[in-house]
């Protein structure tokens, strides 16, 4: 049989859809269903500690909800125990139904068989460091990796400034043995993962690595709606010769379906509930940890945007700035802004901002200038301040002094 076939735009539509941005947007305050409609697209949440205009996995909620309340998510994470902390994409929040997906990952770095090198080589070299980690727990959990710490500041070794309880924890939290049972800030606060998850997570029946994977792959394509092999592994950062046994045999079975999309080089697959509609009218800011530009060749192959984040390129060598959003809008990415929220000043501070090739400053702007409105006001700022540089700020200036006035 010969595979289906999307145009380029249809595969934008679908992967937008698959990402929510063509649900309703709530009529009133944001619920915690609200909550969990977008964790079941997403399926997980990455976590960054850059906090210079809010924290990475605080902005795809806003980006496809509106404004919220920021102790909404803490309290389903941290009080209802509804999502829980782990290597999903990077360091992320995922749904506690996903936990007994994610075990042969915990088993693996159980055996050492998985992971970084500092805890690694912690728990071959030195495994009565991570006892005496766990024994801490045992006894005066939850604590933070602070109050766990059994070497002064400074005494770390070669591990970023870590002491060896600090890396002890990173191998248990990857092995699955502790978990993240709070935050203080931003600041984790660990303790066993039987005292933290619910007891019927634990419980569930651990599948096997192979059908585990296949479910992740599964779930992968469903939050992209329309991907490649490599945007199917990537999401829940699998290795390649295992995720390509789970894309052949979900192919094989019927689960996924192979589909051409001229101008893509590799094999597409499109999930069988994947919704290709006719247009998309979405108008959001976009986190740079947004599952749906995360990955950078995907975000060029599907809008033609060549997304780099420069946090850490020298500041002289930055093209567009420091923490840069993109500006979705339709079912484009039509402009990029760099953000800082000042908090002490109580400003949004939009330090450059650029129209996307073929776009119009004057078209962009009034849209843009009422997304940085929208923004600030859910960041408690008072007032967007467009700073002169890129070649948007001008007319990003003028059509937020017209909504301001």
């Amino acid at each position: 049989m010969e595979p289906d076939r999307l145009t380029p735009g249809q595969a934008r539509r679908v992967a937008l859809a698959a990402q929510g941005f063509l649900d309703p947007a709530p009529r009133g305050p944001v619920t915690a269903r609200h909550v969990h409609r977008v964790v079941g697209r997403t399926h997980l949440l990455q976590m960054d500690s850059v906090n210079v205009f809010a924290r990475a996995h605080t902005v795809p909620l806003y980006s496809r909800l509106g404004p919220y309340d920021a102790a909404l998510l803490p309290r389903l994470a941290y009080g209802r125990r509804e999502l829980f902390e782990y290597w999903g994409h990077e360091a992320s929040l995922l749904p506690v139904a996903l936990h007994p997906l994610l075990r042969w990952r915990m088993a693996r770095a159980e055996a050492l068989e998985e992971g970084w090198g500092g805890p690694l080589r912690l728990m071959r070299d030195k495994p009565e460091v991570v006892a005496r980690v766990v024994r801490r727990l045992e006894d005066d959990g939850p604590l933070s990796a602070g109050e766990v710490r059994d070497a002064p500041r400074g005494s770390t070794g070669p591990w970023w400034s870590w002491d060896e309880s600090k890396v002890a924890l990173e191998y248990l939290f990857w092995a699955g043995r502790v978990t993240t049972s709070t935050r203080r800030g931003f600041e984790r606060v660990y303790d066993l993962t039987e005292r933290v998850l619910p007891a019927d997570v634990l419980a569930r029946p651990t599948p096997s690595r192979e059908d585990a994977q296949r479910a992740l792959v599964l779930l992968a394509a469903r939050a992209h709606g329309v991907a490649t092999g490599r945007d199917l592994r990537d999401y829940f950062r699998l290795r390649v010769d295992e995720a390509a046994a789970a894309v052949r045999s979900l192919v094989e079975e019927g689960a996924l379906r192979r589909v051409v999309v001229p101008g893509w080089r590799d094999p597409a697959y499109l999930h069988p509930e994947a919704r290709v509609p006719r247009r998309v009218r979405a108008r959001a800011l976009l986190s740079p940890f947004d599952p749906l530009v995360w990955e950078r060749a995907r975000t060029s192959r599907l809008f033609g945007f060549d997304y780099r984040i420069e946090i850490y390129v020298p500041a002289a060598r930055r093209v567009h700035g420091y923490y840069v959003l993109p500006f979705l809008l339709g079912e484009a990415l039509v402009a990029r802004v760099d953000l800082k929220a000042d908090r002490a000043a109580g400003v949004l501070r939009v330090l450059g901002g650029w129209a996307e090739v073929g776009q119009h400053p004057a078209e962009v702007a009034p849209e843009l200038a009422a997304e940085l409105r929208r923004a600030a006001d859910w960041q408690g700022l008072g007032e967007v301040v467009v700073h002169e540089r890129g070649d948007l700020a001008g007319a990003l200036a003028q059509a937020v002094a017209a909504s301001d006035g």
